[in-house]
C-alpha cells in the first residue's frame, strides 16, 4: 500500500504565493509520474500539472508561466509552486502518484486534498 501526505494549502490574497508539497510512502518500486490535479465547487477535477519520471513535465493552460511542479525523487515527494495566484485558483488540490509497488503491481494513489483560497 502507499500512503500520500499532502501539505501546504491556505488563504492568500491575489497576487500571492503558495507551495504544496506531497509525500508518498509505503511499499513503492517505482514511481512513474507524480501530478496535481484541483476541483473547485460545481466543477469537474481537472489536472494542473504533471511530471513523469522521464522528466517531462505539462501545464494546464491557465496556470502556465504562474505554477511549477518539481519533484525530489529520493524524498518520493512532489511540490507545486504557486505565484501570482487568482481567485479562479480557488479549489480543492489533489496530488496523483501512479507507478509499481513492492510486489510489481501498477497502482494510482490520489492524496486526501488540501483547499487553496484566494481571496480577491
Amino acid at each position: 500500500q502507499v500512503q500520500l501526505v499532502e501539505s501546504g494549502g491556505g488563504l492568500v490574497q491575489a497576487g500571492g504565493s503558495l507551495r504544496l508539497s506531497c509525500a508518498a510512502s509505503g511499499s513503492i518500486f517505482r514511481i512513474n509520474a507524480m501530478g496535481w490535479y484541483r476541483q473547485a465547487p460545481g466543477k469537474q477535477r481537472e489536472l494542473v500539472a504533471a511530471s513523469t519520471s522521464a522528466g517531462s513535465t505539462n501545464y494546464a493552460d491557465s496556470v502556465k508561466g504562474r505554477f511549477t511542479i518539481s519533484r525530489d525523487n529520493a524524498q518520493n515527494t512532489v511540490y507545486l509552486q504557486m505565484n501570482s495566484l487568482e481567485p479562479e485558483d480557488t479549489a480543492v488540490y489533489y496530488c496523483n502518484v501512479r507507478g509499481k509497488d513492492g510486489l510489481g503491481r501498477q497502482f494510482n494513489y490520489w492524496g486526501q486534498g488540501t483547499q487553496v483560497t484566494v481571496s480577491s
